[in-house]
């Protein structure tokens, strides 16, 4: 269960006297459904409201918590079960290979380097991507980077998976391929979308606008809320 109680986002104003900014505001969630999607314009505080639940950003009021865990007290262990996909698989692939950057995910699991890289290869080609597994990752396609991504982070074994954006940089058949294999995880997901479509495989929709949640509902009705806002 991710709880967020009384949560406020904010970033001090650059000049005395001026208005502290705020990120988002009066945010109150209990995220228990097994796949939850956040939608919102650009700047709406979705990316922020995302980074609060594995600690990649903290309340500056109110509490996140994972599975009882503070995000602020014991970012740590948050981060062990909850695993972060960013819209840009660039921004968080650190190896120079896939192989290497999903070995690098289970060297807490796997003692043996031989054994790490064989199990690397074999999540590699679970996901469909083993066949690149030695190429650069600057030589690959958007849609592989995101599956190799992803499979760095699910290597770890986390209990939730959150993604930003994930399918901003995708054609169509990659969109089709990460739907795929999000209907099926067994993780809990929550991940934010532009693609209203993708956005209804979700159980439940939050949308944010101006930094508060302004609606959330079942998929349906939440994004027929937000193209009205949209107006």
């Amino acid at each position: 269960m991710i709880s967020l109680r009384d949560v406020r986002v904010a970033v001090p104003a650059l000049r005395p006297g001026d208005p502290d900014k705020v990120l988002l505001d009066d945010v109150n969630l209990e995220l228990a459904e097994r796949r939850i999607v956040v939608i919102g314009a650009n700047g709406s505080g979705k990316s922020t409201l995302l980074r609060l639940l594995n600690g990649l950003r903290l309340p500056s009021r109110g509490t996140v918590t994972v599975d009882g865990h503070d995000t602020a007290k014991d970012g740590k262990q948050v981060r062990k079960l909850v695993g972060f996909i960013f819209t840009d698989p660039l921004s968080q692939l650190l190896m120079s290979t896939p192989i290497e950057d999903v070995e690098l995910s289970l060297r807490a699991s796997v003692r043996g380097k031989a054994e790490r890289l064989a199990r690397a290869q074999a999540l590699l080609d679970a996901r469909g991507v083993g066949h690149v597994a030695h190429q650069s990752i600057y030589d690959l396609s958007g849609g592989e980077r995101q599956l190799v991504s992803l499979t760095s982070v699910l290597a770890v074994e986390p209990t939730v998976v959150v993604a930003d954006e994930p399918t901003t940089l995708l054609d169509l058949r990659n969109k089709q391929a990460l739907r795929e294999i999000f209907t099926h995880l067994d993780q809990q997901l929550v991940f934010s979308t532009h693609d209203l479509e993708f956005a209804l495989l979700a159980e439940r929709a939050i949308v944010v606008d101006g930094g508060r949640v302004v609606a959330d509902d079942e998929p349906g009705n939440a994004v027929a809320y937000y193209r009205d806002l949209m107006r």
